[in-house]
């Protein structure tokens, strides 16, 4: 059976996912988070895309991304995938793989869910009961997006940049976000979109996808977001 084709864009943000093998521990301690962390960021300018927002989970990863080329995104988490391999088989005297399969990626209608996916990873931590607030987990872009504080790996997305006129106005308003839940069912429909490769976002988004592509789309939920959100 053949793979489900891999949505890919130029300038449209994508939520990436990618699991440990058997849902395995890929990171043991901080160092293997700082490697990984670095060699996203040179992969990022190697192969032109942005991160907007990221998490590191002990099993898994989340990040947003937008590249500016074709194929970006996808060689992009080739080249972390196989780098980040290589060092944790060297270092822990292993061998075989440590991912699952394929990374699994949404397209990210950005008028409408470009920050509530943000909200989605930097909240991660929280879901799993790991910590009480994002701030309080290290490894996320929440101190970046948030708090205001340096991280080299980050780009703001334009829709973080339009929530107010300088840094300082854009975390604070970005924190006000975070006093508004996600619910159950916005978390299920960015979970169900990244699992089954479809696009996040309004149907007219999804209209635009089919078109840009030449390909109708499966089934999917898509729809505006709640006013409440």
């Amino acid at each position: 059976m053949p793979r489900p084709r891999r949505l890919n864009l130029i300038g449209i943000p994508q939520h990436i996912t990618q699991r440990g093998n058997n849902r395995q521990v890929c990171f043991f301690d901080d160092h293997d988070r700082f490697t990984y962390l670095e060699l996203l960021r040179r992969a990022a300018q190697r192969r032109s895309c942005d991160i907007h927002a990221y998490v590191l989970m002990t099993n898994h990863v989340h990040i947003l991304m937008t590249p500016s080329v074709a194929d970006g995104a996808s060689r992009l988490m080739q080249d972390v995938g196989r780098e980040y391999v290589r060092y944790i088989n060297g270092l822990y005297r292993r061998s075989g793989t440590l991912w699952e399969g394929r990374f699994k990626s949404s397209l990210v209608d950005s008028a409408d869910y470009c920050l509530i996916c943000h909200l989605y990873i930097e909240l991660n931590p929280v879901r799993a009961a790991m910590v009480q607030s994002p701030a309080d987990y290290r490894w996320s872009s929440h101190h970046f997006n948030a708090l205001g504080r340096e991280d080299d790996l980050i780009t703001p997305h334009e829709e973080w940049m339009a929530l107010g006129r300088d840094k300082q106005s854009r975390c604070t308003a970005y924190r006000t976000l975070f006093d508004q839940t996600l619910g159950d069912e916005r978390i299920e429909q960015i979970r169900y979109s990244n699992r089954k490769g479809l696009p996040l976002g309004r149907k007219s988004f999804r209209a635009q996808i089919e078109t840009q592509l030449q390909i109708k789309l499966g089934t999917g939920k898509v729809g505006r977001p709640p006013k409440s959100e």
